[in-house]
């Protein structure tokens, strides 16, 4: 049992670094918010769910729900912190119109983590307890690593990867696997399944890559994305507009 734990924590300490880095890949688009001074089309929202997803998986890594999950706690907590910071920057410069629906997300994510951790410690008990809060955690997850199902269509559609990077895709799979094995080890089928399911979709995308890697479509369409990405654990945002310039000098209004 003694190496079993510690193979356990061994993957729990990579499946922290690859996770904190994809944490991490936003402060890109957040720099360029910054420096513009606007939010310009991107969404809050994205964030604001993965700050419940964290804040929901670092509750249930507490020792009074689950044992020896300290790390799930450690990383979640880290990861609602930097998300909640997202969250405000995005309220400090958003259009007042979005301003309101963010706040209004934020406001409502707060009372639902509220609301599952006091039913969690004045209702349920033991091993109620664990299974009220890992489904929870594990409902949000996976929601966050089916976010990037609007990539993966969009990739099928124009057989280009151009807007799917290789080492994006790569920490993923590298952050579920650690994590996937960790829950094996762990015999914890709440993290199992949601990293399994973000285990799989990764591996989808680097299939994919591989596929059309190479391959560049010539089309008559002008394709403006801009992509960002936070999870989970993790989480992508894809805003897709083509134009079509099919209007000829002779046509009139």
């Amino acid at each position: 049992m003694g190496v079993v734990h510690a193979l356990q924590f061994t993957f729990g300490i990579f499946g922290n670094a690859a996770t904190l880095f994809l944490f991490l890949v936003p402060t890109f688009t957040f720099k360029r918010i910054i420096k513009n001074r606007s939010t310009e089309q991107f969404s809050g929202l994205p964030y604001v769910m993965t700050f419940l997803n964290c804040l929901l998986s670092a509750w249930y890594g507490l020792p009074f729900i689950t044992s020896d999950n300290i790390l799930v706690t450690t990383i979640n907590g880290a990861g609602a912190t930097i998300e909640l910071i997202y969250v405000l920057i995005f309220l400090a410069l958003a259009p007042n119109k979005q301003k309101g629906k963010i706040l209004a997300t934020l406001l409502l994510v707060l009372l639902v983590f509220a609301g599952a951790a006091l039913v969690s410690l004045l209702v349920f008990h033991g091993k109620n307890r664990k299974l009220f809060c890992g489904t929870a955690a594990t409902i949000f997850s996976i929601v966050m690593y089916a976010s990037p199902m609007s990539i993966i269509r969009l990739v099928i559609r124009t057989k280009s990867v151009e807007y799917m990077p290789f080492f994006l895709s790569f920490a993923v799979v590298i952050s579920c696997t650690c994590w996937f094995t960790y829950a094996m080890l762990g015999r914890d089928p709440f993290i199992g399944i949601s990293t399994g399911v973000g285990l799989f979709l990764g591996i989808v995308q680097l299939i994919l890559y591989a596929i059309y890697c190479d391959k560049k479509v010539l089309t008559n369409k002008s394709t403006d994305v801009s992509l960002e990405m936070d999870n989970g654990h993790s989480n992508v945002k894809l805003h897709y507009e083509e134009k079509q310039y099919n209007q000829s000098n002779h046509e009139q209004v």
